[in-house]
């Protein structure tokens, strides 16, 4: 595809990154000379500097030819005009603004095509808010997915020593568990993947993903990992747009406190909160702030600075004091690569948490969903099976008959909708219908067009 980004700020490159990476035609736009010309020799992307919400600059870019176009400047206003003259001035057939305001949804009739013309909206900071309430929800994974109406989900899991998983096969797990139904796409260990089948032996400290319904997940996340204590006191360093999400999130489900430097913000915080939310005037960093209030009584503690240093720092010594678990927001990709799976908990990459928003929209076939696994490292993903047996590589084929490129793993097939949703374990005589939802786990990137594919009706297939 020939993609047309504007922004290189973190988002914009994460995003030419990963796109790049795929062998997409990747022009990105940016004012600042030094910046568009370092991305240029590190992506090997065209670049072109100036304002983007010009037509003549858009032009340069190659808008005229242009499959899709991302706009996601630092302001909104930005993204919105420069949507509209993509869309307006050269038909543009899809556009994506980044916008942090929660006043715009998308499907808003101001959005529409008799608006700004935008057709998809991503905005980072409701990605990390959604993100990290996933992981409070399910206090022993390290990332949690979701596919298909919310029933199908994929979750990553660190195999404790008392775990029932420890030292034993994933046939012998089964049969300990017969009752949580559940499919484990990928087994890691020391950041290498091991061969997954019923052999597999999984020792304690393994990342293992494992794809269950729903209403399983509760009882496969404490087989695997023993269950944690449910969080009931959250403490958030930095009260930026964030930390303010996050926090009007959890009012009424957990004891929320707030360190923030500047003192105008805190302020602001302390009107837009209920009287319950402490909002506290310090530096995250600082270690009798944090002993004083008392972090280390805390589930969870969560750094959402603006400054990784800030939030790598003050994580790491809220651990040392005793916080249960620790979550640091870290913008660069190395140094989020460093601290996963260190004193850290976990580390969140914003860019990261969007990018398999976008990657669903520029994926052939009708694929549903994308999500960007281990920091970017895998994917899984989700399409509709289209068609019957003469145009289709899935419908109306057994598991067994499907042809599959090495790598790529068959998770789940998602059948019916509302009610009548059901979560089915691909067995091997398990029939693909149409309009079912198939999810794949795929080791690497370069797998993504074969299993694409798999996805597209043809008239000539046969």
């Amino acid at each position: 595809m020939h993609i047309v980004i504007l922004g290189a700020g973190r988002v914009g490159e994460s995003v030419a990154e990963s796109l790049a990476s795929e062998l997409n035609d990747i022009t990105i736009i940016d004012p600042d000379p030094d910046h568009v010309h370092q991305i240029e020799e590190r992506l090997e992307v065209r670049g072109v500097v100036g304002n983007g919400i010009q037509p003549s600059v858009l032009r340069r870019a190659g808008i005229e030819d242009a499959d899709l176009f991302i706009a996601c400047a630092s302001a909104d206003e930005t993204n919105l005009v420069a949507c509209k003259v993509a869309r307006t001035v050269f038909n543009v057939p899809t556009t994506v603004a980044r916008l942090r305001s929660p006043e715009f949804e998308e499907g808003q009739a101001l959005l529409g095509p008799d608006g700004f013309g935008v057709d998809h909206v991503i905005c980072p900071e409701e990605s990390v808010m959604r993100y990290i309430l996933q992981l409070i929800d399910y206090p022993e994974a390290l990332q949690v997915l979701e596919f298909s109406q919310g029933r199908a989900h994929l979750i990553a899991v660190r195999v404790t020593a008392d775990g029932a998983f420890a030292n034993h096969t994933i046939h012998e797990f089964r049969e300990l568990f017969p009752a949580a139904t559940m499919r484990v796409v990928a087994v890691y260990r020391n950041d290498k993947e091991l061969q997954v089948d019923p052999t597999t032996r999984v020792q304690p400290g393994d990342e293992v993903f494992v794809l269950a319904d729903k209403a399983k997940i509760r009882a496969v996340l404490g087989a695997i990992h023993n269950f944690d204590q449910p969080v009931r006191r959250v403490m958030i360093a930095g009260g930026g747009k964030v930390g303010l999400r996050l926090a009007r999130s959890l009012i009424g489900q957990c004891q929320v406190k707030i360190i923030e430097t500047d003192l105008k913000r805190c302020s602001y915080l302390a009107a837009e909160l209920p009287s319950d939310t402490l909002v506290l005037h310090g530096d995250v960093a600082d270690q009798d702030l944090l002993v004083q209030e008392n972090v280390g009584e805390m589930d969870l503690f969560i750094a959402l600075t603006s400054d990784d240093e800030d939030n790598i720092l003050s994580s790491m010594l809220a651990k040392r004091l005793g916080a249960r678990r620790v979550i640091a927001l870290i913008n660069r990709r190395i140094y989020a690569d460093m601290m996963q799976g260190s004193t850290i908990d976990i580390a969140i990459s914003p860019a990261q948490t969007v990018i398999g928003e976008l990657l669903a929209h520029v994926r052939r076939g009708d694929v549903a969903a994308v999500h960007s696994l281990r920091r970017g490292d895998a994917e899984a993903i989700e399409g509709i099976a289209r068609g019957d047996a003469r145009t289709s590589r899935l419908v109306g084929r057994r598991v067994e008959q499907l042809e599959l490129p090495h790598g790529a793993r068959l998770c789940a097939v998602v059948r019916g909708v509302d009610d009548a949703c059901e979560v089915l374990m691909p067995h091997h005589d398990l029939v693909i219908q149409e309009s079912d939802h198939v999810i794949f786990f795929l080791e690497n990137k370069r797998l993504l067009r074969p299993v694409e594919k798999l996805f597209q009706v043809s008239a000539t297939f046969f």
